[in-house]
């Protein structure tokens, strides 16, 4: 326990040095310092949570991987035919949809899929049109600054499953209605917003107070996400009755 708040103390440590580094205009040691906040997490993750699902550290590590790749490739000797700025985003954004997919898995695996579409139809009618309109917003920002068509495309399917995710977390908070499920859906809400704010924060203003909340949003995020994980599902009413039956 004791190793642990001092991990956590070291995460809050970096997250202030971000900060500082950030408002200060020093903006490749506060990207540097944004890169380990989710690798240090997912190492107390992996040592500290006995209970660990597949899932969700499959997440934890794709996410992680994708942040070092930032803080590493920077500094790569360039190699001759090899666009390693490329690699790093196409790669980095690639690891990115597989952690989130990973976390979408883990969450539907907790749902009654079925009950879910029988008694949840205007939810996800709702959903759907929201976040078809919500990834139509994101692409028409983004598009003027996309140089290729694969670049289009890359990003569509990130947001999509960007929002899926959100979703997914919504109807599994109504569908279990606890706090493991709430903190899960908090999660996924900060660091969908998180997401969003980054978006602005490249495409629209490159100011320093968007990439604070977004940073803090992504570490409010990873927090909710680390307790939910130490907490287990109950029975709903639904699979409280079934098993009655």
């Amino acid at each position: 326990m004791y190793k642990s708040k001092v991990l956590g103390g070291f995460v809050l440590l970096v997250y202030v040095l971000f900060a500082i580094y950030e408002f200060n205009g020093n903006e490749t040691v506060a990207l540097t310092l944004d890169c380990l906040i989710a690798p240090l997490i997912a190492l107390i993750y992996v040592v500290f949570v006995k209970r660990r699902n597949t899932f969700f550290l499959l997440f934890i590590i794709c996410y992680s991987i994708s942040d070092l790749m930032g803080i590493i490739i920077p500094y790569m000797p360039s190699i001759e035919g090899v666009n390693l700025s490329q690699i790093d985003y196409f790669g980095g954004n690639i690891l990115f949809i597989l952690a989130y997919v990973f976390l979408v898995i883990k969450i539907s695996k907790s749902l009654n899929l079925l009950y879910v579409f029988r008694n949840f139809k205007i939810h996800l009618i709702v959903l759907t049109i929201l976040n078809v309109y919500l990834v139509y917003v994101l692409q028409v920002i983004m598009n003027p600054n996309l140089s290729m068509l694969n670049e289009y495309y890359l990003e569509m399917v990130y947001n999509i499953v960007m929002f899926l995710l959100l979703s997914v977390a919504l109807l599994n908070y109504f569908y279990r209605d606890n706090k493991k499920s709430l903190y899960l859906f908090i999660g996924a809400l900060c660091i969908v917003f998180s997401e969003v704010i980054q978006v602005a924060y490249f495409y629209i203003a490159e100011r320093s107070l968007l990439n604070f909340i977004s940073t803090t949003l992504t570490l409010l995020a990873f927090y909710f996400f680390y307790q939910q994980s130490r907490l287990l599902n109950g029975l709903n009413e639904e699979e409280k009755y079934v098993i009655m039956e």
